[in-house]
């Protein structure tokens, strides 16, 4: 039989407090939580894409999967800080 020690007090604790408000064992707990983690997020294996290592590689790797949104056109200047924050000065 396998088991799974908790070596972090508050972790552990946690696990143990969130298994008895939802009426349940701590391993189905644990169990619960990582098919919600598999389902969210696949590995870099599963997607067949590796994750480089390199600093400067990684950041384009990461760009390409997370581009920034479009522009909006709008001048990010004093003024329209002042009026994000309803600064009249």
């Amino acid at each position: 039989m396998a088991s799974l020690y908790i070596k972090d007090q508050a972790t552990a604790a946690r696990v143990s407090r969130m298994a008895h408000q939802r009426g349940t064992t701590k391993t189905a707990l644990v169990a619960r939580a990582l098919d919600a983690l598999e389902r969210a997020e696949p590995t870099a294996s599963e997607s067949g894409d590796e994750e480089p290592t390199d600093f400067v590689a990684w950041m384009q790797w990461h760009r390409a999967r997370n581009p920034l949104p479009e522009t909006t056109g709008q001048k990010a200047d004093k003024a329209f800080f002042d009026r994000m924050w309803d600064d009249a000065d």
